[in-house]
């Protein structure tokens, strides 16, 4: 992703309802996120509508934006103040391998932890989804076991489950500090 590149987290409003329901004909986003195939675009709009008006308890879904467009949105699920399981998605399939999977999990990450004050968050992928397993990992996110079977593009598969903790994501965002030079490096003068 590019350097320039911000990812802002914001609630979900009817302007968005479009947007979010053309990914419902995007069929490589529909594979991945798990949606019916096939719906028709008013019942996606429908569902979205009802969403964004009513969210179900329990359920945090924020809309991510990069340079003021709807490329995705993040959930944070669970009725906790304590933990919550992280769930993201980046739409349409064309914006994919850009690197805002990652940002926009970072990105929910900070607001978990520095905006909700969770002490943990939580997530699981299935195996033959490759790309979200090495974006738990790369936002720092460690394996914590498996849990239940799922198909995922017509592999069966155990969910392989992962945890951040707020002190764990602390010491990740933390800027890096770079080491004080040894007091006496070879082949230098010293002043006296």
């Amino acid at each position: 992703m590019p350097a320039t590149a911000v990812i802002r987290l914001r609630p979900l409003r009817e302007d968005d309802v479009p947007t979010v329901a053309s990914w419902g004909q995007d069929p490589r986003f529909v594979e991945h996120a798990g949606w019916t195939p096939g719906l028709p675009d008013s019942e996606l709009r429908s569902f979205w509508r009802s969403l964004v008006s009513s969210p179900p308890p329990g359920l945090l879904r924020l809309g991510a934006e990069r340079d003021r467009v709807l490329i995705g949105y993040v959930d944070l699920h669970g009725e906790g103040s304590e933990q919550r399981e992280l769930g993201y998605a980046i739409g349409p399939s064309s914006c994919w391998g850009q690197g805002l999977g990652t940002a926009v999990a970072e990105a929910a990450l900070t607001h978990a932890f520095e905006m909700l004050g969770l002490e943990s968050v939580w997530a699981e992928a299935l195996p033959a989804n490759a790309a979200s397993l090495r974006i738990l990992q790369r936002i720092g996110m460690r394996s914590t076991g498996s849990g239940e079977q799922e198909v995922f593009r017509g592999v069966t598969g155990s969910y392989e489950q992962f945890r951040i903790t707020r002190p764990e994501h602390a010491l990740l965002s933390a800027p890096a500090v770079p080491p004080a030079p040894p007091a006496d490096l070879p082949g230098t003068a010293r002043r006296r």
